[in-house]
């Protein structure tokens, strides 16, 4: 049997206290606070909330995420998806491919741009799509526009920032019979999903 005199007991002590620390200082992520302006609805599937990403610049029209009061920079991620409006018959008729790129920005309460995301994705039938949502007049309740893709966007957020808007920026797709590109104000070009904030409380 080994002696354990007082100089061991103060550094277990000390090294309980630290870890302690440790563990209280680590960033802890959790689903975060959305203002949805245009909720698209829930996936029948994942039962994930699908929320529309608009285009605009005024960062009040964009959907608005709350971020704790954190030391640090606190992280912000959610899966951005591509939106297409699912047709049987023009699978039927070999005419439903589809690629989208869609560009969104994450934006400060006055305008700065954090950062930007990119979703770009093909749809060639059903098997495409990352669900079918909730609440459609279409076979089974589901909506026509469903989610393509799942592509995971993280931003750095610095620490005196405690809200971020997501608005979309520009949305390009090529069809069978063309291309087109959408960049107006107040039109849905791409939809969010899972958003998450990691962060050292205060």
């Amino acid at each position: 049997m080994v002696a354990r005199g007082p100089t061991y007991r103060w550094a277990l002590c000390l090294g309980l206290v630290v870890a302690t620390v440790g563990v209280e200082l680590r960033a802890q992520p959790e689903p975060a606070e959305v203002a949805c302006p245009s909720m698209l609805g829930r996936g029948l599937t994942t039962e994930r909330r699908f929320c529309d990403v608009l285009t605009g610049r005024d960062p009040i029209s964009g959907i608005i995420v709350t971020i704790p009061p954190h030391r640090g920079e606190a992280t912000l991620t959610f899966d951005l998806s591509n939106r297409h409006t699912y047709s049987e018959d023009q699978i039927r008729a070999g005419r439903a491919f589809a690629r989208y790129t869609a560009t969104v920005g994450v934006l400060t309460a006055d305008g700065a741009l954090l950062a930007r995301g990119v979703v770009q994705s093909e749809f060639r039938n059903a098997d495409d799509l990352v669900d079918r949502i909730d609440g459609g007049a279409g076979p089974r309740g589901v909506k026509a526009v469903a989610p393509v893709d799942l592509e995971r966007v993280v931003v750095t957020v610095p620490a005196e920032i405690t809200e971020v808007s997501i608005l979309g920026e520009l949305l390009e797709v090529i069809r069978i019979d063309g291309r087109d590109t959408f960049q107006s104000p107040g039109r849905p070009i791409a939809i969010v999903s899972n958003v998450e904030v990691e962060y050292r409380p205060r």
